[in-house]
């Protein structure tokens, strides 16, 4: 069974992404489980037109991964509860980086990729 893998639109995580000029929003499915990685960053500041605010401690991009929430069959979005953690990187702390935080995204939906086809369920089943 392969793992199946969708683009989406809008941001996975993060309170403050609708700010973000930086969004990424993967999920990955194989069987039963329900996988999103989300990357966000480029945060603009609200009061100082044209500047940029971290979105953490020493850092402006960010990826992080989720299962699923169980009771959404339709879009699949996170459930803040139940993160599923990684080896690769999920920080940058520099802006202008759209570049790099495409790539660190990509690193992560292939690592879980992976995992996901050895047959690690992240603590589901």
């Amino acid at each position: 069974m392969k793992v199946k893998r969708t683009e989406r639109g809008w941001a996975g995580h993060f309170i403050c992404a609708d700010r973000c000029l930086f969004r990424r929003n993967t999920l990955l499915e194989r069987g039963d489980i329900k996988i999103v990685i989300s990357t966000v960053g480029a945060m603009q500041d609200i009061h100082k037109e044209g500047r940029f605010e971290r979105i953490g401690c020493d850092r402006y991009y960010e990826t992080m991964a989720f299962h699923s929430k169980k009771d959404d069959k339709k879009y699949h979005d996170i459930d803040v509860n139940r993160q599923v953690y990684f080896n690769s990187e999920w920080v940058i702390n520099e802006l202008y980086a759209d570049d790099k935080a495409n790539k660190m995204h990509e690193k992560v939906v292939k690592e879980i990729s992976r995992e996901l086809l050895a047959g690690n369920k992240y603590n589901e089943g």
